[in-house]
């Protein structure tokens, strides 16, 4: 036997011995997988729905912001439907996908398919797995999308202009959102993980009776803030006396309302007591009044008097941001031995405080410039002590 026979004979022995060698460690490889009741079909299948999966989701997070741009014409909305949340809905979408894959695998595995096999709790298991990941990020796209009410409501109001309804609205939907998000985003997590809703509900309505008595000042705050909105003794801007209380109102939420002191300071006020405690609101004056008394010298000219009391009246006639000029007047109310008193009333026809506080300094400086054309001089106490 030469040289080459002897080295072609060693080679198809070495090749022999390998493929023997890959064909064990198949074997055991394929023994391992059907002891656990799976096979490699199966395991194949299960790493296709997960890559699906992926690719599902990154097409989702490329094509799905260019396609509600379309749609979408708000900008605010698009960054807040869109680019905010593109993540969460890219998630909740490639694992529908991969669900619905993981469902049909496994009724093709209880419809006795011979190609899969897998263990009866992972027939279980696998469909949950992608179940609980749509519930959460839809809980979390949906959690983020709150913050489109605001927009909505900017969209739907004729003026454009948030005023202190929309505020109050906008602030009361977004809380009422969240709650029922959480809420049912909690039973479908419950139900991907598992649980056994009908036991769950069943606890829950077993629990409830003392969940509300632990529970009943949140649960009084929340109907508190129903009456607020249903009833609207006040609005997001108005100005109000609440009991010992007295302040803007700057926020309305499910448990609590919160008000701005003229100090600068915040004020919490549970909704519950806004029910039983008398609320005055200057928001909902019809008119403003507003009285001062005005102290000229005793030396004053009586005709100047007179012609500067008929241009102050003429004045508040010709105010826009007057009204009841019938009601309003300018008159000598008294003269003492060192000053004659002229009492002025008026009524302002303005939105809030700030406009009255704006309206009232113009009409001021107009009265001081009405004094110095009739040639009269306010009186001061101090100074007419010190000439002393």
């Amino acid at each position: 036997m030469n040289q080459t026979t002897v080295i072609s004979s060693l080679r198809i022995s070495l090749n022999h011995r390998l493929g023997a060698e890959s064909m064990v460690e198949d074997d055991i490889a394929n023994q391992a997988a059907e002891s656990v009741g799976i096979n490699e079909m199966t395991i194949l299948a299960i790493l296709g729905i997960v890559i699906v999966g992926v690719v599902v989701r990154f097409l989702t997070m490329t094509f799905a912001p260019s396609l509600l741009t379309k749609i979408v014409r708000s900008k605010n909305l698009r960054t807040k439907t869109v680019k905010q949340s593109d993540k969460a809905l890219g998630s909740a979408v490639g694992a529908g996908v991969s669900y619905l894959l993981a469902l049909q695998l496994v009724n093709s595995v209880e419809g006795g398919s011979t190609t899969y096999a897998m263990p009866d709790i992972m027939l279980t298991i696998l469909p949950n797995v992608f179940q609980f990941i749509i519930a959460l990020a839809v809980v979390v796209w949906a959690f983020r999308l709150v913050d489109v009410v605001q927009d909505v409501v900017m969209m739907l109001d004729s003026d454009g202009v948030s005023d202190g309804t929309d505020k109050t609205m906008v602030s009361a939907l977004e809380s009422v959102l969240r709650f029922f998000i959480i809420f049912i985003g909690a039973i479908f997590i419950a139900d991907a993980v598992g649980l056994d809703l009908t036991s769950l509900i069943a606890g829950l309505g077993i629990s409830g009776l003392a969940l509300a008595l632990a529970a009943k000042d949140t649960i009084s705050n929340f109907f508190g803030a129903l009456t607020v909105l249903l009833d609207r003794p006040f609005k997001v801007g108005d100005w109000v006396v609440v009991g010992a209380s007295e302040g803007e109102v700057i926020e309305i939420n499910l448990r609590t309302t919160l008000i701005r002191t003229g100090m600068d300071t915040v004020i919490t006020v549970p909704n519950a007591n806004l029910v039983s405690t008398p609320v005055e609101n200057f928001g909902k004056r019809r008119w403003r009044r507003w009285q001062t008394m005005l102290h000229f010298d005793i030396n004053s000219n009586p005709d100047s008097v007179e012609a500067f009391r008929d241009d102050v009246l003429s004045s508040i006639q010709d105010n826009a941001a007057t009204m009841n000029e019938e009601s309003s007047w300018c008159r000598v109310n008294d003269i003492s031995a060192t000053s004659i008193d002229v009492s002025l009333n008026l009524y302002w026809d303005v939105q809030g405080g700030a406009d009255e506080r704006q309206e009232k300094e113009k009409f001021l400086l107009e009265i001081m410039q009405l004094a110095r054309n009739h040639n009269l001089s306010f009186y001061d106490n101090r100074i007419r002590k010190q000439g002393n």
